[in-house]
């Protein structure tokens, strides 16, 4: 009985004990540390972006349009026809030009008529003999209007770009111009285009001369 009475009053004490305890523990510090929300500042501003390039070299090499390859001849100012640096000279054999023929004969009687040796007149370094004295005297004032176009050189030739002997019967008269060819067979091809060969052995001559 004695015993259980100590147990009684030991429990009784740890009970008072713990209240007693439990009363006086300090309350639980709830106020945390206040989280510093306050972050430093972000840094917006950024090192500024350098937006100036070097300015691009437009310069370029100027391109060499000339092809390597081709090779390119000067132009002359002078046209070939007029070009006083080539001295112009007459197609002839043995000195005698038109082999004889008299060149006023094709305007007066629109044929080939063979020259007279008692008959001859002397001009561009060519002896040009003709069938009567008229028509030597006539050709004398006015050489120019009888004499054969391109000295007396092949027509076709000369627009082809070169020289060729003539025959007195392979002949024409365009514009009141006298113009002779190699024979009759080329004079064919030459009447093909006659203004388009004539305008291109005018560009031809006398240059054509040098390449002989």
């Amino acid at each position: 009985m004695k015993n259980k009475y100590l147990t009684s009053l030991a429990a009784a004490s740890i009970l008072s004990l713990g209240i007693v305890v439990g009363c006086t523990n300090h309350p639980a510090d709830t106020t945390a540390s206040q989280t510093d929300t306050t972050a430093s500042p972000k840094d917006t501003t950024a090192s500024p972006k350098d937006t100036t390039a070097s300015p691009a070299d437009t310069t370029a090499s100027p391109k060499d349009t000339t092809n390597p390859e081709v090779e390119t001849k000067p132009t002359s100012a002078t046209n070939p026809s007029t070009d006083e640096s080539i001295e112009v000279r007459f197609y002839t054999e043995n000195g005698v030009a038109i082999r004889g023929t008299d060149p006023v004969a094709y305007f007066q009687q629109s044929k080939p008529v063979p020259g007279n040796s008692q008959y001859i007149y002397e001009w561009m370094n060519a002896t040009w003999q003709f069938a009567s004295a008229k028509n030597r005297d006539l050709f004398a004032s006015n050489p120019e209007k009888y004499a054969p176009q391109y000295g007396g050189f092949c027509s076709w030739a000369v627009s082809q770009g070169y020289t060729a002997p003539t025959e007195p019967d392979a002949w024409k008269i365009v514009d009141g111009k006298l113009y002779l060819n190699f024979n009759r067979k080329v004079q064919k091809s030459w009447e093909k285009d006659i203004p388009g060969n004539i305008a291109k052995a005018d560009r031809n001559w006398p240059g054509v001369l040098d390449k002989g």
